[in-house]
């Protein structure tokens, strides 16, 4: 089963970068919490360091990682330098990354680079989540919080981000993205059910068989 940790940073006491009544910390649990929400579409489980406003220190960032295994650790973030005087995506990697790192990062990179962002690169750093964390970890700076530009987009293309990072992590996993298929006012939707389990380890056994036979967009819904 393939299992992701996503890790949305700052809160709590810790707003991150703010600029003009606007916190990090907000942007990135929003928007994190978001693609978390389209990659599980996909029978992906997704871990998360914190899903409200609260405070979480680095260590505990890194000890909640490391007591489960998992595929990918993402880390989300927003940028800050001076108001007004820098732009664009970066992402990060640790030092001499492996192979996994440097493919995912480069793949999330790119696809925020085609929304219009500009490309400030991958890069390294020995930061503590991606230096403490055991899976194969990148950082990513999604535009500059103290840039109105940057903000502009980040809000006028949020679905498209969410979209563009979910799609970079599934290629990873080699998990195809199905584009939804937008509802015509009017039109008549027919859903195909295969059965209702009060055992979650049956359901999933027939969700496996249903994925196995070319039904790629099946998932399990709790009732």
């Amino acid at each position: 089963m393939t299992r992701l940790c996503f890790d949305y940073g700052h809160g709590g006491e810790d707003s991150g970068a703010c600029y003009n009544g606007r916190k990090e910390s907000n942007d990135v649990l929003d928007l994190g919490k978001s693609v978390a929400a389209e990659v599980r579409k996909y029978g992906v489980v997704v871990d998360e360091t914190r899903t409200s406003d609260v405070t979480v220190s680095l260590n505990d960032r890194s000890n909640f990682e490391n007591r489960n295994t998992y595929d990918y650790f993402i880390s989300f973030h927003r940028n800050a330098f001076q108001p007004e005087q820098a732009k664009g995506v970066e992402a990060y990697t640790y030092l001499n990354p492996g192979a996994k790192s440097k493919s995912l990062v480069q793949t999330i990179q790119t696809s925020l680079v085609n929304l219009g962002f500009v490309d400030r690169g991958v890069k390294e750093a020995n930061y503590h989540v991606l230096r403490e964390t055991k899976a194969s970890a990148v950082l990513v700076e999604m535009g500059f919080i103290d840039n109105t530009g940057d903000n502009t987009l980040f809000d006028a293309k949020k679905n498209e981000i969410i979209k563009a990072i979910a799609k970079a992590i599934l290629a990873e996993l080699g998990i195809n993205y199905i584009e939804p298929q937008p509802e015509v006012k009017g039109q008549t939707l027919y859903r195909v059910i295969v059965g209702a389990y009060s055992a979650k380890e049956n359901a999933d056994a027939q969700l496996a068989k249903a994925k196995s036979a070319g039904f790629k967009d099946a998932y399990i819904k709790s009732e």
